[in-house]
């Protein structure tokens, strides 16, 4: 099976991506409907329920597909980086730093993990310090 045309791969992010974030969004209700509004504002679960969840997804599509790598690319656009993407990009990030490490580059998943999370605390600092200087 050849790979999507750009258009059709397009297509296909756009498609799992708008199920993902609807998934996501759903979660959150869901959990707070479960938990009460005290606890999901106390501790972000839903977030972290989602993350878990996707990470564990991710791993699960990954192992599939180096199993059964016909239609690969269909699937991985469809459900990896659509799906999964708008349902959390924590299990992109998660696939990544995992690969970095069994590939035995250890210096590089740490440098990975740490600059992903010190960069993305920053840049979200730095904009609502933007934001709030031109409110």
């Amino acid at each position: 099976m050849s790979a999507p045309s750009p258009f059709a791969a397009s297509g296909l992010v756009a498609l799992g991506g708008g199920a993902g974030a609807v998934l996501r969004y759903q979660a959150g209700r869901g959990l707070t409907a479960l938990l009460g509004p005290a606890a999901v504002t106390a501790f972000p679960w839903a977030t972290l329920l989602v993350n878990v969840t996707g990470s564990l997804a991710m791993g699960l599509l990954a192992g599939w597909l180096a199993r059964h790598g016909s239609g690969a690319e269909t699937w991985r656009l469809l459900i990896g980086t659509g799906l999964l993407g708008g349902f959390t990009t924590f299990s992109a990030f998660s696939l990544e730093l995992m690969l970095l490490i069994e590939r035995g580059q250890a210096a590089a998943a740490l440098s990975y993990a740490a600059v992903s999370v010190l960069a993305g605390l920053t840049g979200l600092y730095l904009g609502l310090i933007a934001m709030r200087l031109a409110g």
